[in-house]
């Protein structure tokens, strides 16, 4: 019985993914949650806010949070190129979905990943899991790491960012 809720799980997973890198690292959101994929523009620092808050991007008159997912993942910060790029995304809050910006490296493709593509995240040995990824996608050209985009920021941090969106 264990086993067919684990097959049900794992095809809530499947669908189509925008695929994107952070440096030499593959990864995927799910499209349903991607609004719009626009270019790096003048984005406003908002004082005393964590350093993975870029600050936030005027969209056609409304007021976005833009995080840096290299940032937030400990990864080295680069410069902006001619490649990188604003993913919005549409996450839940707290008083309903709200757009937040997600500057990433660039992005490459659609993926449509079945259930066959799909692993569950590893054991890291660390004793936790990572919440924030839905599994692993095995293609041809590597592993993707499938992101829940809604659960990359804590409750705690969703509701500062929440606040900046006003």
């Amino acid at each position: 019985m264990e086993q067919g809720n684990i097959a049900i799980a794992v095809d809530g997973r499947a669908g189509k993914y925008l695929a994107f890198n952070l440096g030499n690292e593959e990864f995927g959101v799910q499209v349903l949650k991607v609004r719009e994929i626009i270019g790096v523009q003048d984005i406003t620092a908002v004082p005393n806010t964590p350093g993975y808050l870029k600050g936030v991007i005027n969209l056609r008159g409304k007021v976005i949070p833009v995080i840096d997912l290299r940032v937030k993942f400990g990864l080295e910060q680069i410069a902006y190129t001619k490649r990188t790029c604003i993913i919005v995304v549409q996450v839940d809050g707290f008083n309903g979905a709200i757009l937040i910006g997600v500057v990433v490296d660039g992005v490459s493709e659609v993926l449509n990943i079945t259930a066959q593509d799909l692993e569950n995240t590893p054991d890291f040995g660390i004793g936790d899991t990572i919440p924030y990824i839905l599994g692993m996608a095995k293609m041809k050209d590597g592993v993707k790491m499938l992101l829940d985009i809604s659960t990359v920021l804590s409750q705690r941090e969703f509701q500062g960012v929440g606040a900046v969106a006003g």
